[in-house]
């Protein structure tokens, strides 16, 4: 697995056909890393919620595809008006972990069951 922190994930944007723009100033690399060991293992998520090539929901999947060489599909969403575009360069992508324990069960739970595969499966990928 590829060493994954904000310089890689600068590189990686950069090198893209497939740019979105983040409507968030700070992202979890945890969550990052995360995302990225299920989608290396074929694990499919729910589309990036997307309004104008702005990212409304889904800016850890987005990362974590583009690590991965995947593009997500889109569903269209809408900007409200405290939508605030932000460059990558500016983001902030902190090593502090933001879901609790239950949380990432549960998301391994929901990931399994979109999955159809076993919980275990998912565990064994992000271990």
């Amino acid at each position: 697995m590829k060493e994954i922190k904000r310089d890689t994930i600068l590189a990686e944007i950069e090198k893209t056909d497939y740019i979105l723009i983040t409507t968030h100033n700070k992202l979890s690399l945890p969550i990052i890393r995360r995302i990225y060991k299920k989608i290396i293992n074929g694990i499919k998520f729910d589309d990036i919620k997307v309004c104008d090539n702005c990212i409304i929901d889904g800016h850890h999947r987005f990362v974590s595809s583009i690590l991965a060489g995947l593009k997500l599909d889109e569903a269209k969403s809408s900007k409200t008006s405290a939508t605030i575009e932000y460059k990558w360069k500016s983001v902030a992508f902190v090593e502090e972990e933001w879901d609790t324990p239950e949380k990432i069960q549960r998301l391994n739970e929901l990931d399994a069951e979109f999955n159809n595969i076993p919980l275990e499966k998912i565990i064994e990928f992000t271990s």
